[in-house]
């Protein structure tokens, strides 16, 4: 396991559902933490016949149990619920888990506050993946309470590397605008991506041949931009010739407003995070 700073932590996964399943592999795939460390819990035999055969970890039908089953020095309990149901399984892990013991939270819209109060306890982290977290190239933003010490700290950024890239955000308000942002933002490229490829089918190419060129477009073009660390707007002059395709392309874009309605996207997205936050 080499110098992981995770290497003698013991994890407990209380919801194993599609996100959860990628931190597990992403965890074991690099070897952040051995399978006999790692404990989940789910309601469905099937499933979790299905996780331990897969990856040699310890499944419990029980969320309490699973919480139970942690020492409590060194471990963490990661919250990975659907959102309608964090009431009801914090109402179960109630006196459960232990202070010294740090919670992390994948939930939508559950807060800090919300996560300390049901559970009381202190050391909460709050963290925002993405999908594409589910092939380890993901974007996740967190944040924590003042009482996770920065030992606990790098523990949490070597877990959520495990997904991809992480970035910590100073307030819990910065987790609502990422999921504005990171979170819905694979809505936006999909949606965008898919219009493009209704409109190379329109042209005349197949939709496996229009799907291709967009995708390989969609991808090579994020690479030269990360690559060249050169402003958008820069790399957009690169490629519009005057009296060209481009700046059709780019009369007809701004002319349909384009760039408004992904702001107007993006500040509903976040308004709709702070919402579900409100809910009690």
């Amino acid at each position: 396991m080499g110098d992981k700073v995770l290497k003698e932590t013991k994890l407990a996964f209380i919801g194993c559902g599609v996100m959860a399943e990628s931190i597990i592999a992403g965890v074991l795939r690099k070897k952040l933490v051995a399978p006999n460390k790692i404990f989940g819990s789910h309601p469905r035999g099937e499933r979790r016949s299905e996780l331990e055969k897969n990856y040699k970890i310890e499944m419990f039908e029980d969320n309490r149990e699973a919480v139970e089953s942690l020492p409590g020095k060194n471990s963490m309990v990661i919250l990975c619920v659907k959102p309608q149901r964090i009431k009801s399984v914090s109402a179960e892990l109630k006196g459960a888990i232990l202070p010294e013991q740090l919670v992390i939270s994948i939930v939508a819209g559950a807060t800090i506050e919300m996560i300390s109060e049901a559970l009381d306890n202190h050391s909460i982290v709050r963290a925002m993946p993405n999908t594409p977290s589910q092939i380890g190239a993901g974007m996740t933003t967190w944040t924590c309470t003042s009482a996770v010490e920065e030992n606990r700290q790098a523990q949490v950024k070597e877990l959520l590397s495990a997904l991809g890239k992480e970035i910590f955000v100073e307030t819990e308000n910065m987790i609502d605008m990422a999921t504005s942002l990171s979170a819905t933002g694979p809505t936006y490229i999909f949606m965008v991506m898919e219009a493009l490829t209704d409109a190379g089918v329109h042209l005349g190419f197949s939709r496996e041949m229009a799907k291709e060129l967009v995708q390989e477009t969609m991808l090579g073009s994020v690479r030269f931009a990360m690559e060249s660390h050169k402003h958008p707007a820069e790399l957009r002059n690169m490629v519009t010739s005057p009296g060209g395709t481009s700046a059709d392309a780019i009369y007809q874009m701004e002319k349909g407003g384009l760039r408004t309605v992904l702001s107007k996207a993006v500040y509903s997205a976040y308004q709709k995070a702070v919402a579900l936050g409100q809910k009690k």
